[in-house]
């Protein structure tokens, strides 16, 4: 070695504080934790239990709207006149024959006199024919038996005898006449009933555009719109989807669209219509102009006195009970 070279210092580490240490300390311990997290097994997700979805409240749910058996019922005057009563006013009650309105009488009265006194007439000319038809019924006797008796003549006999018959042939077409008269009369009395107007069940008048002088005929719409008094019902839309899930005898609950939260009635299913048809209570026109539904008729458990025509919303319950 060369006694003139100048050997370089060894270089030095410089030396950290305690503080500096124990973090790197730290900080290689929780490297090695994430280390040993990573490299673990992942668990084995073949027998994780996963929930079942929760089994639907209802089958099913419709709209709907009350009504009645039949709905409402529309009255019209059956013959052309002028109203001369109207007997009722929109609100009222009336009950099974009140008279609610009729045209002027006197057309009707008039053919009834009429037909009375050809029934009269008819009723004279066959009691007339009667009196005559004995008269010559006794004569053809009396002198069928001076002809036997050999005092009278045979041709006088037979002129009798067929005078008699003529008058019981007489006495037949009086008969047919009196018949036809009464017919006419009892034409006469339907024409003048025609002519009033009359309740035919306990109803409310809901509607009235009649008035004393009006002229009407049955083609000139309705004078009267009833609500009989009936048992109310639910019409529900039922989706063709549905169809095959809901039966007779199934309970639904009936809520009313306006207060959904207060106003709900328990009901029943009496029956699913055959027929499939526009969803006419649908709000969104394209959705009532492609949807297929099919008219499904409840019942309520207990007698409810809803308005006609109320929408309602219907959910039927998935649970079945028969209705007897």
């Amino acid at each position: 070695m060369n006694p003139f070279v100048k050997k370089s210092p060894t270089p030095r580490l410089p030396r950290h504080s305690p503080a500096v240490e124990l973090r790197r300390f730290g900080s290689l311990v929780l490297s090695t934790l994430w280390l040993l997290a990573a490299c673990s097994k992942a668990p084995d997700t073949s027998s994780t239990h996963i929930p079942t979805s929760v089994a639907p409240a209802y089958a099913a749910v419709a709209r709907g709207r009350v009504d009645i058996e039949g709905g409402l019922l529309s009255l019209s005057m059956p013959r052309d006149g002028v109203l001369s009563k109207v007997a009722v006013h929109e609100g009222d009650r009336v009950h099974k024959g009140q008279l609610l309105a009729a045209l002027n009488s006197e057309p009707a009265k008039l053919a009834i006199g009429a037909a009375q006194a050809n029934v009269a007439r008819a009723e004279a000319q066959l009691k007339l024919l009667s009196i005559k038809q004995a008269a010559a019924k006794q004569r053809a006797a009396r002198l069928s038996a001076a002809l036997a008796a050999g005092a009278g003549d045979g041709q006088s006999a037979d002129d009798a005898r067929e005078a008699a018959a003529q008058l019981v042939a007489e006495q037949a077409v009086a008969r047919a006449a009196l018949a036809m008269s009464r017919e006419k009369l009892d034409e006469a009395r339907y024409e003048l009933k025609q002519r009033s107007l009359f309740a035919p069940f306990d109803a409310d008048v809901v509607k009235m555009s009649a008035q004393p002088g009006a002229s009407v005929s049955p083609s000139s719409g309705p004078l009267f719109t009833l609500l009989p008094e009936k048992p109310r019902i639910v019409r529900a839309e039922l989706n063709e989807s549905f169809v095959g899930v809901i039966k007779p005898g199934m309970h639904a609950e009936v809520y009313a669209n306006s207060n959904p939260t207060t106003q709900h009635w328990s009901a029943h299913v009496l029956r699913i219509a055959q027929v499939y048809g526009p969803a006419t209570l649908e709000n969104d026109p394209q959705i009532r102009a492609n949807a297929r539904t099919v008219e499904c008729v409840l019942a309520f458990d207990k007698p409810q006195n809803l308005r006609i025509g109320q929408r309602v919303t219907v959910r039927f319950a998935t649970r079945y009970t028969p209705k007897d």
